[in-house]
């Protein structure tokens, strides 16, 4: 039998969800209701991961593969009318799931094709000197990655320059003049297989 099921939280917040009660007997014989949730139908509180449903999983598939849909393109993709899927991307906005939209540019045809990874060594790695470096290198233009790496370098770049000329300059003169930079490591990207 499926029962709607309204929750409350301390600070009297509710969520309607969708169960399917069963009926089972326990090791006295007594009868016993479970209602596992099938899915959740609206929530006051912030969504976590475990709660987005099929559905807001097809939206965000959807727009991440074209961000620019119509409500219309968009509903028909995932099969609801276009109210409600206004509603679930809002939502999925607010919560924080879907951080914006973007175009995606040509990097080749805007002079900047050459692609360089490049691995940091730190002089030091105690906190004021890591958040020194992360202050820096959001300055560095052609540094468009940066991620902290648990490895025997610190940080993973990804730079793009227009050729490998202007990769040095960029390594000489900016990424090596980096807050507590001992040591760098260049890996030149041959070809893009997969960038998403």
């Amino acid at each position: 039998m499926i029962v709607p099921i309204v929750r409350r939280n301390k600070h009297g917040n509710s969520t309607i969800a969708t169960a399917i009660r069963t009926e089972t007997l326990d090791h006295l014989g007594y009868l016993r209701y479970r209602y596992p949730i099938l899915r959740h139908e609206r929530s006051a509180n912030r969504m976590t991961e475990d709660q987005l449903d099929r559905v807001d999983r097809n939206i965000l598939a959807a727009l991440s593969g074209e961000g620019r849909l119509s409500m219309a393109e968009l509903s028909d993709k995932v099969g609801l009318s276009k109210t409600p899927v206004q509603a679930r991307v809002r939502r999925l906005e607010k919560d924080g799931y879907i951080r914006g939209y973007s175009a995606i540019i040509d990097r080749e045809r805007m002079g900047e094709g050459h692609v360089a990874f490049v691995q940091v060594k730190l002089s030091d790695t105690r906190s004021l000197a890591l958040a020194e470096f992360n202050r820096a290198v959001q300055s560095v233009a052609e540094i468009e990655q940066c991620h902290m790496m648990a490895a025997s370098f610190d940080y993973l770049l990804k730079v793009r320059t227009r050729d490998i000329a202007a990769y040095r300059r960029v390594l000489g003169e900016r990424i090596s003049a980096l807050p507590h930079v001992a040591q760098t490591s260049t890996f030149v990207a041959m070809e893009t297989v997969k960038d998403r």
